[in-house]
């Protein structure tokens, strides 16, 4: 009965441990990469979809004077619940376009910051602190700060 088999051949449980090795291995990646990009696949898909209701819109000429043309995304890098959908919320009524609220937890803003990606967004940013008035800092986004990559970056800490 066995002489029929070829020696060289895997039994068919080798086969089915390997194939499941494999597919833990993509599972694994995946989460990883799921777990390390640094944004929900909600704020993904709405980042998206703002981006395309921008391009595929005309700007409106009724917009008010602290409107910018940049999306405005704040983050709570602070220990306060709410802080920033609070500060979303004022923003918008102001007249600036928003994106979803979010949280930041890398720990290392101590106070609240505007963070803008080069000199095109500079004069933009520093109206957004007029706008806040509690004389948060202004400066260039550090390349190891990755969310919020095509508007302006509002991270917030304190009321």
């Amino acid at each position: 009965m066995n002489a029929d088999r070829e020696p060289n051949r895997l039994p068919l449980r080798a086969g089915a441990m390997l194939l499941l090795a494999v597919a833990v291995v993509f599972v694994g990646l995946g989460w990883h990469s799921a777990a390390t990009s640094g944004q929900s696949p909600e704020e993904g898909l709405r980042d998206a979809q703002a981006s395309v209701a921008t391009t595929s819109t005309p700007a409106s000429s009724s917009a008010t004077s602290a409107s910018t043309s940049e999306r405005l995304c704040v983050i709570n890098a602070g220990s306060v619940s709410g802080l920033a959908s609070e500060v979303t919320d004022d923003l918008k009524a102001k007249g600036f376009t928003m994106s979803s609220p979010s949280n930041y937890d890398g720990g290392s803003f101590t106070e609240n910051t505007i963070l803008y990606r080069d000199s095109s967004q500079k004069a933009e940013a520093q109206k957004v602190a007029t706008a806040l008035g509690s004389s948060p800092s202004v400066e260039q986004r550090p390349s190891s700060f990755t969310m919020c990559r095509d508007g302006i970056a509002v991270v917030v800490v304190t009321r």
